[in-house]
């Protein structure tokens, strides 16, 4: 990549930036719910499940340029996210450490970075307490920018990837730009000229990663097969939403054996078929109490909401719900009506 000064970037003026910005230059949000977390991040459309017990906890710091928004995520338990970016952009996504976490089930490795266009669903599993940093920029402008930089950046490539190698020092170099504009953006929130220039930083940083990084190839057709088998075995689960769903019943829909089964979800997503299944019903229940709590009619009976989650054990069930979110199926009741 050639060595054009930041200012060449093709990014917005810093009275551009100070206008779109005088009222908030970072927003910070903190949610102790998994549901209601999903939908902190502007202008993303997110479905989350909790999947490892415990309160959860999540906080977003945000960012946002013309055509450019940038994040730092951070979430106390294990998650299941089903995600989408606002169309005509482009998503990239660094681990603030190494996790190991998962995108459309292919594990990330520490050198590598994820990607998706917007306008394209896609799935992350992250794991405890993990953390990390989002860079959303509007496609135009980012190849406006490239051309500017002098980057070579296979475009077509770009938008179907899911991962991208780069070098160590380069991620680090990235996360560390983020980092810097978030902490600016919120030490001084009127600094539109210092803003001006950290974003480009940023911009800067990003772009030496996908003009020095290696495209992954497409996931190998066994793994695209396993990972088949795992969405069939969800949608087949959530078709029978009131009904118990047992692996037997699974392996006959979709015709394979338990074996495979086992090993597709333990491979694609690292749990076993029922904890999963489990999983999300449980917080689909969640998301009903939620619901509930919002009826002008009173909420209906937990035991009903339940069952229409599959659930005819109602003390199991009250077991299960505790483990999993760390209160009582009448606490969330009680807690969501406190919050709102």
């Amino acid at each position: 990549m050639s060595q054009t000064p930041s200012s060449m970037l093709h990014s917005p003026s810093p009275q551009a930036v100070s206008a779109a910005h005088a009222k908030q230059a970072l927003r910070t949000v903190v949610a102790r719910d998994v549901d209601e977390h999903a939908h902190n991040l502007t202008d993303w459309q997110q479905h989350y499940d909790q999947l490892a017990p415990g309160h959860f906890e999540g906080v977003i710091a945000e960012w946002q340029g013309c055509g450019l928004q940038i994040f730092r995520e951070g979430t106390s338990r294990a998650i299941r996210q089903s995600c989408q970016v606002w169309p005509d952009a482009f998503w990239f996504g660094i681990e603030a450490r190494p996790s190991g976490m998962r995108i459309n089930g292919r594990q990330v490795t520490p050198e590598l970075m994820m990607t998706r266009p917007g306008g394209c669903d896609f799935e992350l599993l992250t794991p405890d307490h993990h953390e990390i940093f989002g860079i959303v920029v509007q496609r135009d402008a980012l190849i406006a920018s490239a051309a500017q930089l002098g980057c070579q950046v296979d475009w077509d490539a770009l938008g179907s990837a899911e991962l991208i190698k780069a070098g160590a020092d380069g991620l680090d170099e990235c996360r560390r730009s983020i980092d810097q504009l978030l902490h600016l953006a919120g030490a001084r929130p009127g600094a539109a000229d210092a803003l001006h220039l950290q974003q480009q930083a940023v911009l800067v940083s990003l772009l030496a990663l996908l003009d020095g990084g290696d495209i992954e190839t497409a996931a190998s057709a066994s793994f695209l097969r396993r990972r088949r088998i795992v969405n069939d075995a969800r949608a087949h689960a959530l078709q029978l939403q009131d009904q118990p769903v047992s692996v037997p019943m699974l392996c006959e829909a979709l015709h394979v054996s338990r074996r495979t089964l086992q090993y597709c979800f333990e491979d694609v997503l690292g749990i076993s078929p029922m904890t999963y299944l489990r999983s999300v019903r449980l917080n689909g229940v969640r998301r009903a109490l939620h619901d509930s709590a919002r009826n002008a009619h009173g909420p209906a009976a937990i035991g009903d909401l339940a069952a229409a989650w599959g659930f005819g054990n109602f003390s199991q069930f009250s077991c299960d719900y505790k483990k999993l979110f760390g209160e009582t199926p009448s606490a969330t009741l009680v807690g969501h009506k406190l919050r709102h």
